[in-house]
């Protein structure tokens, strides 16, 4: 039998009325605003009248660095919110909104994958309720008024060599990195260097998901800081007057959105911050809002557990003050043979001694989550080509470091196939083992923060950075900013900042290239090595194969 690709089986899914899902989690339908029939965003009233029930226990999933095998993270995430369902559990499913970049560039879709996914499968991955063009336009409007501030006269004195604030669209387009702006003459202001981000990089994106509610977003989009003057003292966007404005663009926004799996079960889906270069978590508002109305919330974090489960713990659990009960870190038999050093054509073939290789990555990935005293599970997410004794080799040497690794075959089976985990994730989750506490404290200064980032969970030797970044940690340090969390953008496919040091390196450096105060997220962005906050399309982006077919059906979307 041919496999159905995963847009076909989103297709013929079998979803029930929004309504109806909502009705599982106990929200009235005065209370869901629906676009169209299976989405809805839930009330900012019904998120306040929630606010003093009990939460539910929140499960974290997040994976070994990745590779080209692919490892299926949102796609364990959903069939392990599905499986908890089967077993009788009220669970709802956390994800993130897929960006227009990686769409049509060669990450793909972000709904999950066989039977294990999120539907409407196309909407999502396509514009969805608008929220990402909203956060496009929110930041595009400041950079707008910085530039006609200026051109008026520039009144608060801003340095226009010094303007922080960038522009972002929500498409990989390296043309744009770095620009000149304001050119042709009197008219058009004065030329100046600027460039653009992918919005998911956006200031704008972190803030709209760390934020609890209007009042706190306005707060925080009024504490970003645009660019300094002269005496190197900085400017404000509330200085600009577009604080307000940015907040009635983003009401609709902050909302989150809720729509369903395959089996529907009921899944938040809102926010999307980039791991790599953002914090990598769904939104504050959907999490919070999730563990009030569900007992158990399933919830990822991007690309591997050196990124976005330490991301998750060090910057969102200390902003929103939750923090997780388990941990399921998901690996597969393919990735651990890429790590082992074998190639993706040759994947095919049984290779213990290679998956052997390769498990040093995922032995650091569960040391690290375990540092944060959270108990952590390894799902094995299951390829048809895997062999027994490769799978066997995962189990032991999981074992080998005391925690369990548990077979998940949820992308063929849906929740049929996940049961064993969801089982042994609820046993842990009730069973209050987890002591969990961040990484560093507030007080600590920002680049022992970095190093300790660095060397506790990347094993770095040392942090490179040269004097004058130290300095500008040292300023913002001055300036008040000593207590924000950091935020590391570096690449996702290794532990190091070089992406072809596979597996468990240890003895490298992280050489920090720039720091970015984020003050309106309360964030400092630690750019190393060679990552790009704009990407760029891949020789043969994915657009050239996404179409619409006779029927008017989209092809070639996954």
């Amino acid at each position: 039998m041919a496999h159905k690709s995963d847009i076909e089986i989103a297709r013929a899914a079998n979803k029930q009325p929004i309504q109806e899902i909502g009705a599982k989690l106990a929200i009235p339908s005065e209370s869901l605003l629906p676009y169209g029939h299976d989405k809805a965003k839930v009330s900012a009233d019904f998120i306040s009248s929630v606010a003093d029930r009990p939460d539910g226990k929140l499960i974290l999933v997040t994976a070994i660095n990745p590779t080209p095998a692919g490892e299926g993270k949102t796609t364990t995430t959903v069939g392990l919110g599905d499986g908890l369902n089967r077993i009788g559990k009220k669970a709802a499913i956390c994800i993130r909104e897929a960006s227009l970049g990686p769409c049509f560039g060669m990450k793909g879709g972000a709904a999950g994958g066989g039977y294990a996914q999120v539907v409407p499968m196309e909407d999502m991955n396509l514009h969805f309720t608008g929220d990402f063009h909203a956060i496009t336009s929110a930041h595009n409007l400041l950079s707008a008024m910085i530039d006609n501030h200026i051109y008026w006269g520039n009144a608060l004195d801003i340095d226009i060599r010094r303007v922080s604030w960038r522009r972002v669209m929500d498409m990989n387009d390296r043309a744009l990195r770095e620009i000149v702006c304001s050119l042709g003459g009197v008219a058009n202001g004065f030329p100046r260097e600027g460039g653009f981000d992918i919005t998911v990089a956006s200031e704008v994106m972190a803030i709209l998901c760390l934020s609890n509610d209007l009042a706190d977003l306005e707060k925080r989009l009024g504490d970003i800081i645009i660019g300094y003057r002269r005496d190197r003292s900085p400017v404000y966007c509330r200085d600009i007057k577009a604080d307000g404005a940015m907040a009635v663009l983003l009401k609709d926004a902050m909302q989150p959105n809720l729509v369903q799996t395959l089996e529907n079960n009921p899944a938040f889906v809102h926010g999307g911050p980039f791991a790599n270069i953002a914090h990598g978590c769904n939104s504050v508002v959907a999490t919070k809002t999730a563990l009030k109305v569900a007992d158990y919330v399933v919830t990822e974090a991007g690309f591997g557990a050196d990124l976005g489960a330490e991301k998750f713990m060090n910057i969102k659990c200390r902003k929103a003050g939750i923090s997780p009960d388990a941990v399921v870190i998901v690996a597969t038999v393919r990735a651990m043979k890429m790590n082992g050093g074998v190639k993706k054509e040759d994947l095919g073939a049984e290779d213990v001694e290679a998956v052997q290789r390769g498990c040093a990555n995922l032995g650091r990935h569960i040391e690290n989550v375990k540092s944060f005293g959270v108990p952590a599970v390894v799902a094995i997410n299951h390829f048809v080509t895997d062999t027994d004794a490769e799978v066997e080799a995962v189990k032991e040497y999981v074992a080998s470091l005391g925690s369990e690794a548990i077979l998940c075959k949820h992308w063929a089976d849906g929740s049929a196939g996940i049961t064993d985990l969801a089982t042994r994730i609820s046993e842990i989750a009730e069973s209050g083992m987890a002591q969990f506490s961040t990484l560093y404290p507030d007080e600590m200064s920002l680049f022992e923060k970095i190093e300790t980032i660095a060397k506790r969970i990347y094993r770095a030797d040392e942090v490179l950075a040269d004097k004058k970044i130290r300095d500008q940690l040292r300023q913002w340090e001055e300036a008040g900013f000593g207590h924000l969390p950091v935020c590391m953008a570096k690449t996702q496919y290794s532990f190091s900042t070089d992406p072809n040091l596979r597996g468990a390196p240890t003895g490298h450096s992280v050489p920090v290239r720039e720091v970015r105060l984020s003050a309106g997220a309360g964030f400092i962005v630690v750019i190393c090595g060679q990552i790009m906050t704009m990407p760029g399309l891949p020789r043969t982006p994915s657009a050239e194969a996404i179409r619409l077919n006779e029927e008017g059906h989209i092809e070639g979307l996954f």
